[in-house]
């Protein structure tokens, strides 16, 4: 059984950096076809993905966030993590980190999710 765990600060200072690691278990994240992605709902609103990292190492940045934002990962510890820079208050959320499999428009394992808050 896959397992998905983020983890991160709960609150943000504004124009400060986001870092978030998500924690898998249950298999390899260098296993194919996957490919695993930070989203978002900030509150009162949908779903927005902002990250991805493929099985092989691949990154992907959304175009609308894609100056402030990177994806990483240690194979090692079977960790991906993201990064936000010069957060805003607009960039409270919860955040999820998420598996989906590549070729399919769902996710099929999420964490449980995290929320930040950006304030000062």
């Amino acid at each position: 059984q896959v397992q998905l765990q983020e983890s991160g600060p709960g609150l943000v200072k504004p124009s400060q950096t986001l870092s978030l690691t998500c924690t898998v278990s249950g298999g390899p994240i260098t296993t194919s076809p996957y490919y695993w992605s930070w989203i978002r709902r900030p509150p009162g609103k949908g779903l927005e993905w902002m990250a991805g990292i493929r099985y092989d190492g691949f990154p992907d940045l959304s175009p609308s966030l894609n100056t402030r934002t990177s994806i990483s990962r240690d194979t090692s510890k079977n960790q991906f993590s993201l990064q936000l820079s010069s957060v805003t208050p607009e960039d409270t959320a919860v955040y999820y980190c998420v598996r989906a499999t590549m070729g399919r428009d769902e996710y099929d394992y999420w964490g449980q999710g995290t929320q930040v808050t950006v304030s000062s």
